[in-house]
């Protein structure tokens, strides 16, 4: 909105050219978001309170997080709303990247509510039942999918990109519809079941948007694209300002969620948090890269999945308890060791992604 306004304004002021500047609005987007996240987490905490949206929390888990029954959830509300105002205001408006985002972390956003509903208004310890949480994600998926493929003009838009084959990048066309569908589905759960600890989601996430934020820079750039042998998708531009507007985003609300939390993102936060990360890795046809960045999400998903497994087969659990971040807690770490180390974990994983760009 405001690039665009700019434009007119620089026909009578010089100066409202530095909108049009790709680093300016990114930055700018990480600002705006920081302080509206700011500004706006005291009064929701607050509003949270009033509403006595308050964390459930299982008997079974760690002793240490019974204290935190009652900590207001449904943050996410902040996060997601600030990101969108964010992107509407420093993205062009007229680029179908950025809409994407905002219409996936929209959808994915109301599903998570959904979930956060029933559990805190209507004491449904259950919340929304597995089978209808994963239909209307599997719905809002291959909607998603059909549209960023029916919208694909060039090649590019299709082309899977694999890590370390410099030149082995197949146009896989129609295929990239159940590959959106299994990125998707797969992000917004995998960082649904990280969200467990005070910090360790959120902070994940940031890192991770901000890796994927330089390399949809690099992919909007003629240049860099074609020095890194990666597709070039010049509408990747805007995503750049949407991966700023996470990280800036994500770092207020982490001012209020960091150990011990005032406030929890919940299912609205996680669940189009993971989705978002997801659409910009398949828009910007990065979803190899992703898993890489993502690791910490991919070990919590695994860590549930062969320890209902192995429980189903042999009677017997892996882990202390799961998902990955609860073993380490049962085993006697503390909740910020956790934290840091499963962040530093993802800087590194984030830092190895980025050298795969040019180690081909």
């Amino acid at each position: 909105m405001l690039v665009m306004l700019s434009e007119w304004l620089s026909n009578y002021v010089d100066s409202f050219r530095v909108f049009s500047y790709l680093t300016f609005r990114a930055v700018m987007a990480l600002f705006t978001a920081l302080a509206i996240s700011l500004a706006l987490g005291p009064k929701v905490i607050n509003w949270l309170h009033i509403l006595h949206f308050g964390q459930p929390v299982r008997n079974d888990g760690p002793q240490t997080h019974l204290k935190k029954q009652g900590t207001p959830t449904m943050g996410g509300l902040l996060i997601i709303g600030t990101i969108i105002v964010t992107v509407l205001l420093w993205c062009r408006l007229d680029n179908p990247y950025a809409w994407y985002a905002v219409i996936t972390l929209a959808v994915y956003a109301a599903i998570g509510f959904s979930d956060d509903y029933l559990k805190v208004v209507r004491h449904d310890p259950h919340g929304l039942r597995a089978k209808y949480k994963y239909f209307w994600q599997s719905v809002a998926a291959l909607g998603i999918a059909c549209a960023i493929y029916g919208t694909a003009s060039t090649p590019a838009e299709t082309t899977l990109v694999v890590p370390f084959f410099k030149k082995f990048m197949p146009d896989i066309g129609f295929l990239i519809i159940p590959l959106c569908y299994l990125v998707l589905t797969g992000s917004s759960n995998a960082v649904n079941l990280t969200d467990g600890l005070d910090g360790l989601a959120i902070i994940t996430t940031i890192t991770v948007a901000a890796g994927l934020g330089i390399v949809a820079w690099a992919t909007s750039n003629v240049n860099i694209a074609s020095y890194l042998y990666i597709p070039y998708l010049p509408k990747a531009a805007e995503l750049t300002m949407v991966c700023t507007a996470i990280v800036g985003a994500g770092l207020g609300f982490l001012w209020y969620n960091t150990y011990p939390a005032e406030m929890f993102m919940g299912d609205v936060g996680s669940l189009a948090l993971g989705a978002g990360l997801g659409v910009i890795s398949v828009l910007i046809r990065e979803e190899f890269l992703l898993f890489i960045m993502g690791g910490i999400f991919v070990m919590e998903t695994l860590s549930v999945i062969l320890q209902v497994g192995s429980y189903k087969l042999r009677g017997r659990r892996i882990f202390r308890m799961a998902p990955l971040h609860h073993h380490f807690e049962k085993g006697g770490w503390p909740e910020p060791r956790v934290m840091c180390r499963f962040w530093i974990i993802t800087l590194v994983l984030v830092l190895i992604g980025l050298i795969t760009l040019k180690l081909r």
